[in-house]
């Protein structure tokens, strides 16, 4: 049942251009797995907020936790590096991906109903307290815990697709073996303070070396969706992950492959 969970998931993405009449937006998405009942849930209560949700409170008698990364292709990350404001791209895309994330949530509870199980879905992005903006089922955090990947010093998910892209998730009392996590690090900051690129490329000083404001995050972004009222809810700005090591790949694990490879050849 996990492959195929996989492959709908990555069909669907493959399929979705065609289906819509639109250009294709994203590479081959990442998906990952987690049992219900991690204690990792818990601990977002701490970590994330008190309020936040546990895949129980999403769905009685929740097994399992159902975490993917859509990833973007490299024209729409750079199209978000020049310029103080995002761009027309990454803002079309990320109002696109959002509906794709709820169209692939839909695909799936219909696919699981078919197969006699349950699911409970939760919308792309807007389930947050406007008031502490933090979000009472937070993707990111999901996503590690399903073994997708780290968090960077940008506050956001590093996969081995980068960080340039969308996460979804949903609960299923479809009971699927949970995906490995290695615990390593994706982060250079983290792992070996060799990197704070995204630091210079936030453009309204909410990033800083040991502080992140996110209220000044949020008030560029909302600047962001005045500019292109066309595109509906369009609060995103993504400045802080174009242009750099981890925008589209895994820079931790390439730079340790390439420490390996040259400490073979000496």
């Amino acid at each position: 049942m996990q492959g195929r969970i996989i492959s709908l998931i990555q069909e669907y993405v493959q399929e979705y251009p065609g289906l819509k009449r639109t250009n294709p937006r994203w590479r081959a998405p990442l998906v990952g797995f987690a049992a219900a009942r991690d204690p990792d849930f818990v601990g977002l209560k701490e970590a994330v907020s008190p309020t936040h949700a546990l895949p129980e409170d999403l769905l009685a008698g929740a097994r399992s936790v159902i975490a993917y990364f859509l990833p973007f292709v490299p024209e729409i990350s750079r199209s978000n590096i020049p310029g103080r404001e995002a761009s027309r791209l990454w803002v079309e895309t990320y109002v696109e991906t959002n509906r794709l994330i709820g169209d692939i949530n839909r695909h799936l509870q219909a696919y699981l109903a078919g197969e006699g199980y349950d699911s409970a879905l939760v919308p792309a992005t807007h389930n947050f307290d406007e008031a502490k903006l933090i979000s009472d089922w937070s993707h990111r955090h999901v996503a590690v815990i399903a073994g997708l990947g780290g968090f960077g010093h940008n506050n956001m998910l590093i996969t081995d697709h980068g960080c340039c892209g969308r996460v979804g998730s949903l609960v299923t009392n479809l009971e699927i073996p949970p995906s490995p996590r290695e615990g390593r690090e994706y982060c250079l900051a983290r792992y070996d303070g060799s990197c704070r690129k995204c630091v210079g490329r936030c453009v309204n000083e909410a990033l800083l070396d040991h502080s992140f404001d996110r209220w000044k995050c949020y008030e560029m972004c909302r600047h962001n969706e005045g500019l292109f009222p066309d595109l509906g809810v369009a609060d995103v700005c993504g400045k802080c992950l174009v242009g750099l090591p981890c925008s589209a790949t895994n820079p931790v694990g390439h730079k340790v492959r390439s420490q390996k490879e040259e400490g073979g050849k000496s």
